[in-house]
Order: C-alpha cells, then structure tokens, then sequence
C-alpha cells in the first residue's frame, strides 16, 4: 500500500486514461439517444431525471452500440451483469470489444512502467516511466498474446465441456432444482479457480519479465508459474487482494441507488459509480505492487532506495547490485 500511496500520479493517470477511452463511446450514443428523443416531451423528463418508460422503449429498437445502453447498467446491477457475462461466457457487444481491446494494449504498454516503478519504490519521472513502458512493451506484449489464446481455451474450450456437456450429465436425474443450482455453482467455482490460476501465473510472469530483465515470454511465464507453485504466500496474497475487492463490491451494493432516479439521487450514482471506478483502479495497482513486493521479499531482491540518476537506469535487478556495491564501499 505504501508502494501505490506513494505514486497517486499511477492512479489518476489509470483513471484519466479509462476515462479517455470510455468518452467517445458515450458520444456515439448520446448522438443516438438525442436523434431518438428529438423534440418530444420525453426528451424534457429524460433531460431532468430518469424516464424508466422512455428508456425501455429505446433499449427495444436500439442497435450496435445502443443495446449496451440498459437500466443494468446503473448502480450495483453494472456489477452483477459484468460477472454474469463472465460466468455464463456472454459474448460483449462488437464496438465494446474493440474498445476493451485497445485498453489491453494500452494497458501492456503501460504496465511496464507501473511494475517498475513499484520495484524500484523511487519516482522515475515521466521520462523514466514511460522509457520503461517502451522497454517492456514488446515482451509484455508478447506475454499477452500467450495469455489470451490460454483463456480463448479456457472459455472457448473448457467452459462449454464443464457446463454444456458435464453439468447436463451431472443433473439429469435431479429433481430438486436446489441441488441442480448447487452443482452449477460448485461449477462455477471449478471454473473461477482455474481463471485464477491463470491471471495468479500472468501476474507473476509480468513481474519477472520487468524486476529480471528477462526477454522470453514463454520462459517468464513458466518461472512465474513456477513461482506461484512453490510460494503458497503468493497464493494468500491473491486471495487477501481478491477479499478485498470482494469487500469494495459489498460496499458499492450496500451504498449505490438501485435506480438512478433524478436529481440529487441522480447524480449521487453518477459519483458513486466513479468513485467505485476510481477505488477499483487503486486496487488494481495494488495487486501489482504487493506482488512485486512479495516477489522481492522473497527471493531475496534488494530494495531499490537509490536517488533518481539523470540518465535512464538499467534494469530494477542490475540497479540492486550497483547500489549494493555502492552500499558496500
């Protein structure tokens, strides 16, 4: 937590850069719901609050982009139909998936610099940070890729297997629907721990390709399986990171508006779900910074405390041993 205090910049660049990304989709469909509403008296209730009415007679004729525009996405329910989508493996709509694209690429390059910032815990400056993001983007880049044909398996391959072969299988002589809706979960649980064991193995790939220097994505990849199957810390701490995401969504349910209402209680959901955004990027960068910390810790990396030099550095691994020889004379 100290690493990502101590860097707020990491944060609101995160969240400017979601922001960014997210503004010329909500062009595109405030273009959309301006033509729909024109200058009928639904435009004046839609203007001044939510107009339940008018909203579902939009989502029944809109199309592309348009069709992402539903009541669910308000408050907690944006929440529950992002992990329904993920669990029943609902495919996005085209112009999302394109734009969730690109953020993935932005994100592998900027990554780099993230994790190297957090390994070195001194501020590298804009020319440091972003001299990182270049360094690395090609190997994380390539790691991506690897990563992404390992969860087109898994969603492409292993979810039908588990629930449009086994799970009918499993329940065809059930004749309580309880105990059918328990297997399911049990289901979803198989499943949920295998996508955690591959992002656990990505994360620590990440980190060995930017603290080691190294070059190979299929070599950090099995070293940071490796890691993670000899250090059951690393495990606690993902499940310590994940119970405290868990806590954040318990606290969004708990606090936002089932519906936005108008208003005062409109823009309250507005401000709430940024801020929920906001938190959420913050406990992104903390995954990264407590695992880059642990990895340190405990394969035996020197802190990297040195003053910020004027010129690029090398790696986070080759500055730990130039500071200890300084150190040591």
């Amino acid at each position: 937590m100290r690493r990502v205090n101590a860097a707020p910049a990491l944060i609101a660049g995160l969240y400017a850069l979601t922001l960014l990304i997210g503004l010329p989709l909500s062009f595109v469909l405030a273009e959309m719901i301006a033509t729909h509403l024109g200058r009928s008296l639904a435009a004046d209730t839609a203007a001044s609050g939510t107009n339940f009415a008018w909203w579902q007679e939009f989502s029944s004729q809109a199309t592309g982009l348009g069709t992402t525009f539903v009541p669910s996405i308000a408050g907690f329910g944006a929440i529950l139909d992002n992990l329904s989508a993920l669990a029943e493996n609902q495919a996005m709509a085209t112009t999302v998936a394109g734009v969730t694209t690109a953020w993935l690429v932005l994100w592998s390059f900027l990554s780099g610099g993230v994790l190297d910032r957090y390994a070195r815990r001194r501020p590298t400056r804009a020319a440091g940070f972003f001299g990182a993001c270049g360094r690395h983007f090609g190997r994380l880049l390539r790691l991506g890729c690897l990563g992404l044909v390992a969860y087109a398996l898994l969603f492409e391959v292993v979810h039908p297997w588990l629930f449009e072969r086994v799970y009918p299988s499993v329940t065809a002589d059930l004749t309580v629907e309880r105990e059918a809706f328990l297997v399911r979960v049990a289901f979803y649980a198989a499943f949920g721990v295998l996508l955690a064991v591959i992002n656990l193995s990505l994360d620590y790939a990440r980190i060995r390709l930017i603290v080691e220097d190294r070059r190979s994505a299929i070599g950090a990849w099995i070293a940071g399986a490796r890691f993670v199957r000899l250090h059951r810390g690393a495990v606690r701490l993902y499940i310590l990171n994940g119970a405290g995401y868990l806590c954040l969504v318990l606290a969004y349910a708990v606090l936002a508006p089932g519906f936005p209402g108008s208003g005062v209680r409109m823009w309250l959901t507005l401000l709430l779900g940024q801020l929920y955004i906001l938190v959420r990027h913050y406990l992104k960068l903390l995954f990264y910074a407590s695992e880059t910390a642990y990895f340190q810790s405990t394969v035996a990396h020197a802190s990297y405390t040195a003053a910020p030099l004027l010129e690029w550095p090398e790696s986070p691994a080759a500055e730990a041993v130039l500071n200890a020889d300084s150190i040591a004379s």
